[in-house]
């Protein structure tokens, strides 16, 4: 399973070559999270409505390996946007993708940017 976590690592703006267009703002849940498919990687969106930002992160739980992340509970912990696994509650930065434990699990995230009511990640490839 080590092989799919290498698929994933996070990309900053300044590293962006492809702005790939996932749907429209519509097409997201409100204060929650929906996936996306990006060549043969999962990528969870997360729509944080009440402060009107967004976010995105590889949909793999690198604890358990699963697919799980878009459906996890959102929120903050001390101002930092964050997601929790669905399956034992570890819980990840939305900014950097750091676990907010303190534990050596980590998540790649990806910009974001909305258009004309467009929703765009941006990748490397």
């Amino acid at each position: 399973m080590e092989h799919i976590l290498n698929r994933y690592e996070s990309v900053s703006n300044t590293e962006v070559k492809t702005w790939f267009k996932v749907g429209q703002t519509s097409d997201f849940p409100e204060n929650s999270g929906a996936c996306i498919k990006y060549k043969t990687k999962q990528i969870a969106v997360f729509n944080f409505t009440r402060t009107g930002k967004w976010y995105a992160s590889q949909n793999l739980c690198p604890h358990k390996m699963e697919m799980v992340l878009s459906l996890g509970m959102i929120g903050d912990k001390e101002g930092v946007p964050k997601v929790a696994c669905p399956l034992h509650k570890k819980n990840f930065s939305l900014e950097n993708g750091s676990n907010l434990a303190g534990e050596d699990l980590k998540i790649a995230v990806y910009p974001i940017k909305i258009e004309n009511e467009n929703v765009y990640i941006g990748f490397e490839d």
